[in-house]
């Protein structure tokens, strides 16, 4: 596998803000683990109003880090002045989700100038014990930010 090379000397910064300052991730509250170029682990901790019935943690919200975690992960790769916004993902439920803690690993599968596609795991922690709970394909567009 290659290694990938951030062209953003600020990479993890400008993720760690970008994605922090996005009113959906405060709400969530999650925080990241590991940001690394074109690898991102984002750590949400449970919490009973992100659960539906017997306090399993609701499909949208494993969906959301999916899609949070793959985004963060093709975002390490952008160069400054670029963002990326995700145009289509694909999650699939392997298992209910419940535990102290949710871990969400992205990683970039393959990026591009326009387009980068990336995947996230998403884990059912407790303790040391982790169980994988959905799987999922990002496809991110890289525009230019908008200059404000």
């Amino acid at each position: 596998m290659a290694v990938l090379e951030a062209t953003n000397p600020a990479f993890e910064q400008f993720v760690r803000d970008t994605v922090l300052n996005m009113p959906a991730a405060r709400h969530l509250g999650f925080e990241f683990g590991r940001i690394a170029p074109g690898d991102v682990e984002i750590i949400q901790p449970y919490r009973e109003e992100l659960t539906q019935h017997d306090g399993f943690v609701q499909g949208g919200v494993l969906g959301s880090l999916a899609d949070f975690a793959a985004g963060c992960a093709a975002g390490t790769l952008l160069p400054p002045g670029w963002v990326n916004m995700t145009i289509d993902y694909t999650v699939k439920i392997l298992a209910p989700a419940k535990g102290e803690k949710l871990v969400a690993r992205g990683r970039v599968v393959k990026a591009g100038p326009v387009m980068t596609v990336a995947a996230a795991d998403v884990y059912s922690a407790d303790g040391a014990e982790e169980t994988l709970c959905a799987t999922a394909f990002v496809t991110m567009r890289n525009i230019r930010a908008a200059r404000s």
